[in-house]
């Protein structure tokens, strides 16, 4: 791809439209905008611009489409997969200062908010007016749009679905500027191609997300989590389908191992409420009434013990829960904090294979000599999958690195699975996203792309 490099007229009108105490270049721009939160890959934009409306992101992409100036939209740079890093540098526009929540419709349970909004901001206002919103990916501290853009999931998609279940309009600026409305407060829809939904997932490389409305959900009253150990984490995950065929299905189902509660540990400076086993699944439930959970999870339990659970831990009191899935929370950075550098296989595969791949991937830590760790939604089949470097030289971590890669993806693809549950493609990962495609298929996606960006100048080098 070629594209008009910045000079300093690209720059001077740049700040017509956002002023220059929101327009950044050269040294003025942080390093933090140069790479996500994982991979290895490093590239500044040539000026970063921070809009606080739709008008100006607007001018913004019209200006960058006219003159085939390549644009990065970004967030927080929680991404694990390089989506927000400006690989052909260009302009990056950083969407955070626009975090407003612009109204709360009860009638229609539904938020609209701006795109760099927080999740975890969110979830704290409309939980104050008795609601709820159901995505529960990892990171609390991710904007609204990178959740859109990666179709983000989280611990209770089990139950709950994935951010896409949840998105019910966008207000959308367009490679050459031009403003477009898709969805809104309605809840069905059958009218023509579903655009909206074309949107979630698509990692910024369609159009920029300037305004969302999202559906929302009255608050459950009461959760309680179960802490189940089993002496192998096969027989822990080949649990799931049995729970999920009982029809009492949990609000999240996750799968833990010891080293990484005891990396998680270290980590937070707390202890966990169990070590008598080396794997455990975690589970939650909630509902209405005290009950209505107890009635499910005791099935649950049932099922847990005869297949082969140690025991069942009942966590009711907020604080034994706050120590349980505050160390759940932690993993990621913790498995972070033990190693020089780290990769993610972010598979997902059907749940009667969970146990299967898990297995798979700890052949391959022995069969490549490497740190491997892991933890992964169980309910839904999406494997967190860890590769470390520790000390191993820049040579061989990358030649074992990629032979690791490629062993897992082929492995989840003849499971049926694929290759992202919830981080998303961005640059690392789109080679392994062609594999795994027909040759049909990948070339829809890029007819779609060209039709929305027939120049390619936004966010490019992502998915396809």
């Amino acid at each position: 791809m070629k594209f008009k490099k910045i000079d300093q007229r690209d720059v001077d009108f740049l700040t017509t439209i956002v002023g220059e105490e929101r327009i950044f270049t050269g040294e003025g721009i942080s390093e933090d905008f140069g790479r996500d939160e994982l991979v290895g890959v490093n590239s500044m934009p040539e000026v970063l611009v921070e809009p606080i409306s739709t008008e100006e992101t607007s001018k913004i992409m019209k200006y960058a489409y006219d003159h085939n100036i390549p644009v990065t939209p970004r967030g927080q740079g929680t991404g694990l997969v390089g989506a927000s890093i400006a690989i052909y540098g260009g302009i990056m526009m950083n969407m955070s200062r626009m975090n407003n929540i612009l109204e709360l419709d009860e009638e229609n349970l539904t938020v609209t908010v701006e795109p760099g909004l927080l999740l975890m901001e969110l979830t704290k206002y409309v939980e104050s007016h008795d609601l709820f919103y159901p995505p529960d990916p990892g990171e609390k501290s991710a904007t609204l749009a990178g959740n859109i853009s990666t179709n983000a999931g989280g611990m209770r998609a089990v139950k709950y679905g994935v951010t896409r279940d949840y998105v019910r309009g966008l207000e959308l600026v367009l490679p050459n500027g031009e403003v477009m409305e898709v969805g809104g407060k309605i809840v069905k829809n059958s009218s023509g191609y579903g655009l909206k939904d074309l949107i979630v997932g698509s990692e910024g490389t369609l159009a920029v997300v300037t305004k969302a409305t999202l559906r929302l959900l009255p608050l459950p009253k009461k959760m309680i989590s179960l802490l189940v150990p089993f002496e192998r984490l096969e027989t822990a995950i080949e649990t799931v389908p049995k729970i999920i065929k009982s029809k009492n299905v949990p609000t999240a189902i996750e799968y833990m191992v010891k080293d990484t509660i005891m990396a998680s540990e270290e980590f937070l400076g707390k202890e966990f409420p169990d070590k008598s086993s080396d794997a455990y699944l975690l589970l939650s439930f909630d509902g209405n009434s005290k009950e209505e959970v107890e009635n499910a999870y005791e099935v649950v339990a049932d099922i847990c013990l005869e297949a082969g659970a140690i025991d069942v831990l009942i966590s009711e009191t907020a604080e034994r829960q706050e120590s349980i899935w505050s160390a759940r929370g932690a993993f990621l950075e913790a498995i972070k904090s033990s190693t020089t550098e780290m990769d993610e296989c972010d598979v997902v595969v059907p749940r009667n294979n969970i146990a299967e791949f898990v297995k798979y991937s700890n052949e391959l830590k022995d069969e490549f000599d490497i740190r491997i760790k892991s933890f992964g939604h169980a309910g839904d089949g999406n494997l967190h999958i860890y590769i470390l470097r520790d000390d191993l030289p820049e040579d061989i971590w990358k030649d074992k690195l990629d032979k690791v890669f490629q062993r897992l993806y082929d492995r989840a693809r003849e499971l049926k699975g694929q290759v992202s549950g919830e981080h998303g493609i961005g640059f690392a990962k789109k080679s392994y996203l062609e594999e795994s495609l027909s040759k049909d298929a990948f070339m829809i996606m890029k007819g779609i792309k060209s039709t929305f960006d027939p120049k390619g100048i936004l966010n490019p080098g992502k998915i396809s």
